[in-house]
């Protein structure tokens, strides 16, 4: 009887299984006529659970394979796209002022691919497409840096209470054409140091990065901070006047003050900062050779700053206030005046830079004076040029470190090289003269990595006379190449 049900059941299964082959013939008929990859998920479909999910999974990993390749083709085409944008452009310069070495050298080659030098040579690699930009009748040097401007000022305004007559918007306005001056006189880099109207210089300056305006590199203080009626604020007016708030903005009396101006001023995207350790030449009711800021505001000025990352610069006529301003750690000294021997060994110990604006009193006493100055500013700078210039050289002399810096506004935009032929006077070679006005200059805003030379990695910021500034250094007066970022403004 088992043996009958055995055979029973066996001849069952073999009837099924003659039923199901027509069948899976079909099925393999049908799979035969499908594309590759549609036959491949046809199979996978028929194995059994386990084997078709290991299937899976290898197919989800080779789908994603192949979608991190497809990414970096992309990424590898939009890369090169971009670098063969960024047109590669050669100068050929005659005469070429290595402000590094401190060398002119002859017969150089610039190349430059976008905004930046990537190399520079007597005979570097140029591509075929290049553009060429032959300057093999001139020199060739660095950008210069003008460490000391107020671009949002100009001597038209001959008192700073005009300031009330005007409007912020008129403000910014007015600095766009002394923007463009500047950069055409071959200054491709600023420290704008100071506006009344407080952050137009930084609204400029942004204009300036994102191509809306001409203009110079702008590092910018924002606003100047003194003491309330200080040589840094609007004065001259009634007192029952109240000024608006950005006439106002830097003023701080205490510590704790100066900590909150400096806070907002970095809150509002500032470069350095400003303060006024001493009186000023050109503000009504100030004694240019008064300490006004105490040594506890300038040490809380500069302990604020650097948390931000800023470095300070002092405006500072008096003995006493340039070296209270040096032993709380400013970066540099603006106008240095009556800078005694003292303030001159305070400096070398401690790295200070001397940020001296010796052209100006030449326009103060002549056609600042004919434009009608106040009779107080005037009397201010009567005597203090000869100190200041005197001051300079003996500081030069003594190894006192030099940036560049003109306090362009007290003369008409675009002369800050003026300036250069007065340091030369007073002292300096002119390829001292210039180093002053390039790698020292780039040094002192902190930026030497990026400005201040011709070299391979560097911004590329160059210019071009067609004397010889060596032999004659007011040849820097009449610029005939400018070019910033890569981009030519003068040719």
């Amino acid at each position: 009887m088992w043996k009958q049900r055995s055979v029973q059941r066996k001849l069952t299964q073999l009837e099924a299984s003659s039923k199901r082959l027509p069948r899976e013939r079909k099925r393999l008929s049908c799979i035969a006529t499908l594309s590759p990859h549609r036959r491949r998920l046809s199979c996978i479909a028929t194995l059994s659970p386990h084997r078709g999910r290991l299937a899976c999974i290898a197919l989800a990993k080779l789908v994603r394979a192949l979608f991190l390749i497809l990414i970096l083709i992309l990424a590898c085409c939009f890369f090169s796209s971009n670098a063969a944008l960024a047109q590669t452009t050669v100068i050929k310069a005659g005469r070429l002022i290595d402000t590094q070495s401190g060398q002119v050298l002859t017969n150089q080659s610039i190349v430059i691919q976008g905004t930046r030098i990537t190399a520079v040579g007597s005979n570097p690699v140029i591509p075929a497409n290049a553009i060429v930009i032959d300057l093999s009748k001139k020199t060739v040097l660095p950008g210069l840096i003008d460490c000391h401007t107020h671009l949002t000022d100009g001597p038209q305004e001959a008192d700073p209470i005009t300031q009330l007559g005007k409007t912020a918007a008129e403000k910014a306005f007015e600095s766009i054409p002394n923007a463009k001056k500047t950069l055409e006189a071959g200054f491709t880099t600023v420290r704008d140091v100071g506006s009344f109207r407080a952050l137009v210089d930084v609204a400029l300056r942004d204009a300036i990065a994102r191509g809306d305006v001409v203009g110079p590199r702008i590092y910018a203080t924002g606003a100047y901070v003194t003491i309330t009626g200080g040589g840094g604020a609007l004065s001259g007016f009634a007192p029952d006047i109240v000024l608006p708030a950005d006439l106002r903005f830097g003023q701080a009396d205490g510590p704790w003050e100066v900590r909150k101006r400096i806070r907002e001023l970095a809150h509002c995207g500032v470069d350095c900062i400003k303060i006024i350790a001493t009186g000023a030449v050109l503000t009504h009711g100030s004694s240019p050779n008064s300490e006004e800021f105490t040594p506890e505001e300038m040490n809380a000025a500069v302990a604020e700053a650097s948390k931000f990352g800023l470095k300070v610069a002092a405006h500072a006529h008096g003995a006493l206030g340039i070296k209270d301003a040096v032993r709380a750690g400013v970066a540099s000294i603006e106008h240095g005046t009556y800078l005694d021997d003292e303030g001159i060994a305070l400096m070398k110990e401690h790295g200070t830079y001397l940020d001296a604006d010796i052209y100006n009193d030449e326009y103060i006493q002549g056609e600042g004076k004919a434009k009608g100055m106040p009779a107080d500013f005037l009397e201010h700078d009567a005597e203090l040029g000869r100190i200041q210039r005197e001051n300079f050289a003996k500081a030069f002399k003594a190894g006192v470190k030099m940036a560049f810096g003109t306090d362009a506004a007290v003369f008409p935009h675009g002369q800050n090289a003026r300036q250069l032929a007065f340091m030369v006077k007073y002292g300096m070679t002119p390829m001292q003269a210039i180093q002053c006005a390039t790698m020292n200059s780039a040094d002192l805003i902190g930026v030497k990595d990026q400005i201040g030379s011709i070299e391979a990695g560097k911004k590329a910021d160059i210019i071009a006379v067609d004397g010889d500034p060596i032999s004659d250094i007011k040849t820097l007066e009449h610029v005939s190449f400018v070019m910033k970022d890569g981009h030519v403004y003068v040719r």
